[in-house]
């Protein structure tokens, strides 16, 4: 496929229908909450009964409260029914919600808009498990993270165009008179039946589990979906992960309108400068993370993703500090002030590197889950967020309530995220494991993949190898779409400062008999309980690092190891790292000036995959070496 996959799927039966179908209903949330919003509080009297001081959380309120509800029923029915035509049920749905919502608009009824917003949030409560775990069933794994970069991406666009809409929209007048309210429910009506139509091109999307038993009890089910979260720990830390941006994320929207009000001096419009920067950051990560993952779920990212949310977020509460409100400004006021280019530059930055976080946690949530539950997964997160969500509005009222500015609280956030950050890295090492190998190979080097989709998706495997620097481990770590075990020269690991990221990264140390054959027995028996486990394992037959930079001969544990678990085994080649700062070339390794030039350029080129019965040191040997090819 071409470096332009990413928005060629925006041309693809598979993916674009639905891509406008969640669009559509994203933006036409936005435009029903915010019309409403705005009218409650700028147009109080039109609603009898309504406190216009608490009408905008009570929205907020009533839209989250089916998520924490429903989800766990929507996650089972998303698993038993054909999504194709889920999807257009629920769009159905939503004709008729707005169909309502209109209603209310026309004849001012509050009731009636409230009722709505609770349905808008049944609608997108339903729409939300369909929306991810559609895309793993119509991509395949070197597009599942352009997929979601792109949904990601379209998601904030529509939400600004439905805030830009829905404000515009709510404020007409004619002859004095308000006729905003009228021309909100006709637009959400018309978005609805819009989203109607798109979803006609959905293809159709089996069922995983088409003779799931539904249970009703959102409580017990509830409960049930977070106890199968928590069947796989990297799963579940990621759907935390996915929450804790979402605590994030809600902090710093809910926060815009005093924030631009009463630090910024701005007036609404500068709210929605704002909010389109916010948005724009996360459409420009979420778009960045394909080329910068290489076109496979790259958790690299996260750690890359959650180092530039605290940065900025702690950025933003210097360049906002001291701040002094005066007279409210419009956009050209705003911008006319130097400093206030450095507050949308570090929200433009956090929002970009949220975009970094979350498109590879959601990647490999898709990825890692079972497809027979794979909405009830997302359904779980779907709750996990709103409590998140809900805990973030709480934390907003306590520490303002306590006399905290507005920056401050922008500051305590993103040192929160550091700790976050911190916490979940050390109860899942692979998160910083895969960081330190994604900066390796895109700072220092280049690296290629060639024929890298032969490495086994699931199951166990064992991977053969050349042995060419110290970095090698490192380097593959970083090229494989899964985690590695690898098994090393008990003298390697020990090295200082690696034998940390070795020791996280699970590393298996080898001795020969002659020199710890107690070590040499360990190693055998941990290969052999990691394939047992399904884990993929590398070793490298050599036995050594190459101080010549020829192939020495392959020693004969490999067939040890695999006569004792047959399973597959790939052959891959290096290329590249001979002469670099960690071979061997010209003397000992890591002694020479780092030297990044011509030689920063690598290759990984991966082998058919080979049968347990067919796969000798010598032809292992001689495949890798093919491989490898000539040096240059």
């Amino acid at each position: 496929m071409s470096q332009n996959s990413q928005f060629r799927l925006l041309g693809a039966r598979r993916f674009a229908p639905f891509f406008w179908t969640q669009f559509l209903g994203a933006m036409n949330d936005n435009v029903f909450k915010v019309a409403f919003t705005s009218l409650v509080t700028y147009h109080t009297a039109l609603f009898e009964g309504v406190d216009a001081r608490s009408a905008a959380f009570l929205i907020s309120a009533i839209f989250i409260a089916p998520f924490v509800l429903f989800s766990a029923t929507s996650g089972q029915i998303a698993d038993k029914i054909e999504k194709s035509r889920l999807i257009r049920l629920v769009k159905s749905l939503e004709i008729a919600i707005m169909t309502l919502g209109c209603a209310g608009f026309a004849w001012h009824s509050a009731t009636l808009l409230y009722a709505g917003t609770f349905l808008m949030g049944l609608h997108s409560t339903l729409f939300g498990p369909v929306k991810f775990a559609y895309l793993p069933q119509h991509l395949d794994e070197s597009e599942l993270v352009g997929g979601n970069g792109l949904v990601e991406m379209g998601t904030f666009v529509a939400i600004l165009l439905g805030t830009l809409l829905g404000g515009e929209l709510a404020g007409l007048e004619q002859g004095g008179k308000l006729i905003g309210p009228l021309y909100v429910g006709v637009a959400c009506i018309g978005l609805a039946v819009a989203g109607r139509v798109v979803s006609r091109g959905v293809p159709v999307s089996p069922a995983p589990q088409p003779d799931l038993r539904i249970n009703w009890n959102p409580f017990t089910e509830t409960w049930r979906n977070l106890m199968l979260a928590r069947e796989n720990r990297t799963v579940f830390l990621s759907l935390l992960g996915i929450s804790w941006l979402w605590f994030l994320g809600a902090t710093f929207l809910t926060s815009f309108f005093s924030f631009a009000k009463d630090v910024l001096g701005g007036d609404q419009n500068v709210v929605t400068l704002l909010l389109a920067v916010f948005s724009v950051g996360i459409g420009i990560g979420s778009l960045l993370c394909e080329r910068l993952s290489g076109r496979h779920v790259e958790i690299g990212l996260v750690p890359f993703g959650s180092i530039g949310m605290t940065v900025f977020a702690v950025d933003l509460y210097f360049a906002s500090h001291g701040q002094a409100s005066g007279a409210l400004t419009g956009i050209g006021g705003f911008l006319a002030e130097p400093r206030h280019w450095r507050v949308l530059a570090d929200l433009l930055l956090l929002a970009m590197f949220g975009g970094f976080y979350s498109v590879p946690l959601y990647a490999l949530i898709q990825s890692r889950s079972a497809p027979t539950h794979r909405a009830r997964i997302i359904a779980a997160n779907n709750i996990l967020n709103s409590f998140f969500m809900i805990g973030a509005s709480l934390l907003g009222v306590a520490l303002t309530q306590a006399g905290f500015s507005i920056p401050e609280l922008f500051l305590v956030v993103g040192l929160l995220n550091a700790l976050v950050a911190i916490y979940i890295y050390s109860l899942v090492p692979e998160f910083l494991l895969r960081f330190v190998a994604w900066i390796l190979v895109h700072t220092v080097y280049r690296l290629q993949r060639v024929n890298a989709e032969r490495i086994p998706a699931d199951g166990p495997a064992v991977l053969v190898c050349n042995h060419v620097s110290f970095a090698d481990a490192v380097v593959l770590m970083a090229a494989s779409p899964r985690p590695v075990r690898f098994v090393m020269d008990h003298r390697i690991f020990k090295v200082p400062l690696m034998s940390w990221f070795f020791r996280q990264a699970r590393a298996i140390p080898i001795a020969p008999a002659h020199e710890d054959p107690a070590l040499l027995v360990k190693a055998y028996d941990d290969v052999a309980a990691a394939l047992r486990d399904g884990d993929l394992v590398c070793i490298f037959p050599e036995g050594k690092i190459t101080a010549t930079g020829e192939i020495s001969a392959f020693k004969q544990g490999v067939q040890q190891i695999i006569q004792r678990t047959p399973v597959t085994v790939v052959p891959m080649a290096l290329r590249g790292l001979w002469g670099s700062f960690f071979s061997r070339k010209g003397g000992a390794a890591m002694t020479r000036p780092f030297r990044r030039g011509i030689l920063n350029r690598l290759e990984l080129v991966v082998g058919e995959p080979v049968a347990p019965e067919l796969a000798t040191p010598e032809s292992l040997q001689q495949m890798v070496t093919a491989l490898r090819g000539e040096w240059r």
